[in-house]
């Protein structure tokens, strides 16, 4: 019921319309911070990451907030859900052996316990204020919706649990429901299989090497299109040519451009082949066991689809390990995030494919033509973007991406 509500009510195409002019206030705060720091260097996935958590949270319970917490919510909720992936990213032995899991061993179970009473903290100070004494509150915002919401069928609202976990799934930076908890691997990507991998642990990880950031599928992807174009000026230059041709130099970019932008939509879509957000997708869990590819899937196993290997199968993709967009160009090449096509499927496929698939779509294109288009990018002299890979939930860049940004437009309005 929850990933019905996500999908086809909150992010129908009229609630993610009528929110759009948050989308575009918070992509101009951060233009005119960009400005703002002109000359200096820029740390892109804390860019990107900033950004997008600043739309999702105030399509979430609007800018309405007042008292200790309301002042800086946006950024203790980050840091809440930074911690919180952070404790997510640590193998647990209790896993592995659950007659350990009442010594907590590790401390991951007190710690998921203290940062859980932090976000439940924020969600009550959000909450409390739209439900105390019959108040009639009403921003206009996915809160209200929650609140709001009756099931045609049943008749039933929605618990404050529920709305607590859903809200979760469309701040947090994976958009997926709170609840979520997913496994690592790390043997070495050649050694996975193209078709599948069976979760299998023989030993303890190394916790470091696997943790992720703060930053989600969304400013992760938005990072490495960036590196991707850094490396390949020549894919960068004809992305702001199209730009230029599409919004102009006197104009900023709105959403209703982007379908006269094919060229930086396969931009997107070729750094997703090569880099897909999510490289192991979500875990499955066959109900019956079964053979598929030459192996025997056990009933109850979690099975991961290598979406990153077979992106970069040589059967499939000719080059590829090359960067090149125009293969995504043309209408016999017309591939998109549907899934339909196995090959390509970075966010998955079928009934259990990315729930927050339609809002990502719209804030990273929207985050990108619009950085791409205001300003001029390059790294410092001596410097060189590379694309070595953090592994992991989603998939990182080893190193941030550090650039400096210069403005593009000659109209010097548009940044403020």
């Amino acid at each position: 019921m929850l990933r019905r509500i996500f999908v086809h009510e909150m992010q129908s195409n009229a609630n993610l319309d009528a929110f759009y002019a948050i989308r575009r206030n918070q992509v101009k705060k951060s233009i005119k911070d960009v400005y703002g720091k002109n000359g200096t260097t820029i740390d892109v996935r804390m860019l990107a990451y900033s950004t997008v958590i600043n739309m999702m949270t105030s399509m979430f319970w609007g800018g309405t907030l007042e008292g200790d917490i309301g002042a800086n919510i946006n950024a203790q909720f980050r840091d809440a859900v930074s911690e919180l992936l952070i404790i997510w990213g640590k193998p647990n032995i209790s896993d592995f052996f659950p007659f350990l899991a009442s010594f907590d061993i590790q401390g991951i179970q007190g710690d998921m316990k203290r940062a859980s009473r932090w976000m439940e903290k924020i969600f009550d100070f959000v909450i409390d204020p739209r439900t105390k004494n019959n108040t009639n509150i009403s921003n206009n915002d996915f809160l209200d919706f929650l609140l709001e919401f009756k099931d045609h069928e049943t008749g039933k609202s929605l618990s404050r649990p529920q709305i607590k976990a859903l809200s979760c799934g469309v701040v947090s930076p994976f958009n997926y429901v709170l609840s979520s908890l997913l496994y690592y691997m790390s043997p070495p990507w050649q050694n996975l299989s193209p078709l599948l991998v069976i979760y299998f642990v023989c030993s303890i990880f190394n916790g470091q090497d696997i943790v992720i950031g703060g930053t989600g599928t969304t400013s992760t992807s938005f990072e490495w299109t960036m590196a991707e174009l850094m490396l390949h000026p020549e894919v960068m230059k004809k992305t702001q040519e199209e730009l230029t041709k599409v919004v102009g130099d006197a104009n900023v970019v709105e959403e209703y451009h982007f379908h006269k932008l094919p060229y930086l939509q396969a931009v997107v879509k070729e750094t997703l082949r090569l880099h897909p957000s999510a490289p192991l997708l979500l875990p499955r869990c066959p109900s019956q066991t079964c053979t598929l590819g030459g192996y025997t899937i056990p009933k109850g196993a979690k099975v991961f689809l290598n979406a990153w290997a077979m992106h970069r199968d040589s059967q499939l993709w000719e080059n590829p390990y090359e960067f090149r967009p125009e293969r995504f160009v043309g209408d016999s090449n017309k591939l998109d995030f549907s899934g339909n096509k196995f090959h390509y499927i970075p966010f998955g496929s079928g009934r259990r494919m990315c729930a927050g698939l339609h809002l990502g779509e719209r804030m990273l294109m929207y985050t990108l033509a619009t950085f791409l288009h205001m300003f001029h990018w390059k790294v410092p002299d001596g410097e060189k973007p590379d694309t070595g890979e953090k592994f992991g939930i989603v998939l990182e860049k080893s190193t941030p991406l550090i650039v400096l940004p210069t403005p593009r437009l000659n109209n010097l309005k548009l940044y403020h």
